[in-house]
């Protein structure tokens, strides 16, 4: 096995049975995949399944990925489709048991719980207005700690528009997160 093999002819020696070869483009695409997967679920523990399950569709529909060579670019779209049924999946069967709902005299420190609340609300809805790749790119910047060039390759813009989409993402969370509360939103 030649780690020099390009995606393409790995896809090849895929479409022609080669287990090995798609061994190669898991371990190749893998860190890629786990993160995408991550930025794209609210349950981080969810990353590792879409990651399993956007790997068993890519290998079961290798024939309908039309440019090999780009074949990274193809799986993460996978990736992105599986974690977003995921995500879906969960809010649909999103329950709370009640033996894990904490009794209002269980907490040493009830205000700062609810300041937490709070802001971890408004973080969500503040996020809910950005565009899904403003969205993305802060996550993979802010959170995972990516570089503009990673960031690029793998959303398909260059470096500039990452910056861009960054720089806007921020502004608008501050500005967001900057109005003040509307009495009916606690």
């Amino acid at each position: 096995m030649d780690s020099a093999e390009t995606d393409a002819i790995l896809v090849a020696r895929v479409r022609r049975g080669d287990s090995r070869a798609f061994d190669q483009l898991v371990r190749r695409h893998l860190r890629t995949a786990h993160a995408v997967a991550r930025a794209n679920v609210d349950i981080v523990s969810d990353a590792d399944d879409v990651c399993q399950d956007a790997f068993i569709r890519a290998l079961q529909r290798i024939d309908d990925c039309r440019n090999p060579d780009r074949f990274g670019a193809w799986l993460m779209s996978i990736v992105r489709n599986t974690a977003h049924n995921r995500r879906e999946y969960n809010q649909v069967r999103a329950t709370v048991p009640l033996d894990t709902v904490p009794s209002a005299t269980s907490r040493d420190n009830p205000l700062e719980d609810a300041g937490r609340s709070e802001l971890r609300g408004r973080l969500k809805e503040a996020m809910g207005h950005l565009t899904d790749l403003q969205r993305k790119v802060l996550v993979l910047y802010d959170l995972e700690g990516w570089k503009h060039n990673e960031i690029a390759s793998e959303l398909g813009i260059s470096p500039g528009s990452s910056r861009v989409h960054l720089y806007v993402a921020r502004k608008a969370m501050r500005k967001r997160l900057s109005q003040p509360l509307a009495l009916g939103s606690l």
